[in-house]
């Protein structure tokens, strides 16, 4: 009965961290996959987008993915759902605003790739096919690098 209740405890607190909607107002855009909000506290909480990954600032189009998403969000109010941490101690999270899924725009627009070995969005494979097709944002030059290739051959 004991490991029962301890269950549900963690089960209760588990959905309430990870699953539940939070507003806040975004202050700071890392780069493109990386926003700042504030939480109720005024204390500043770093969220790296769900889904997506941005080239890095070192990287052809890096600069462009940062801008287009403090286009989008930087002093907005959003909603973002919690879905995990990385090994960074940041917060991954679905972030929405203005009716819109963050890392949907961002792939939309051609500014960063489908995170697929996160993320079973087929949607957001298809997003990026048109983007291709479309030779939108990165996708306008031929020899592209993912962010995880780019990161592996710097260390």
């Amino acid at each position: 009965m004991k490991f029962k209740k301890s269950f549900y405890l963690i089960a209760l607190l588990f959905s309430n961290t990870f699953f539940s909607q939070i507003t806040s107002k975004v202050v700071g855009i890392k780069d493109g996959d990386t926003i700042v909000v504030l939480d109720d506290n005024n204390n500043q909480i770093t969220l790296r987008l769900a889904e997506v990954d941005c080239p890095e600032s070192g990287q052809p189009f890096g600069k462009n993915a940062k801008q287009f998403t403090s286009s989008q969000v930087f002093g907005k109010t959003v909603k973002y759902y919690p879905t995990n941490s990385d090994r960074y101690g940041r917060i991954v999270a679905k972030v929405y605003y203005d009716g819109k899924y963050l890392s949907e725009e961002i792939i939309k627009a051609g500014l960063g790739w489908w995170y697929y070995r996160y993320s079973d969005n087929k949607n957001l494979g298809k997003l990026q096919d048109i983007a291709k097709n479309k030779k939108l944002g990165l996708w306008s030059h031929t020899q592209v690098i993912p962010p995880w290739e780019f990161r592996r051959s710097e260390k």
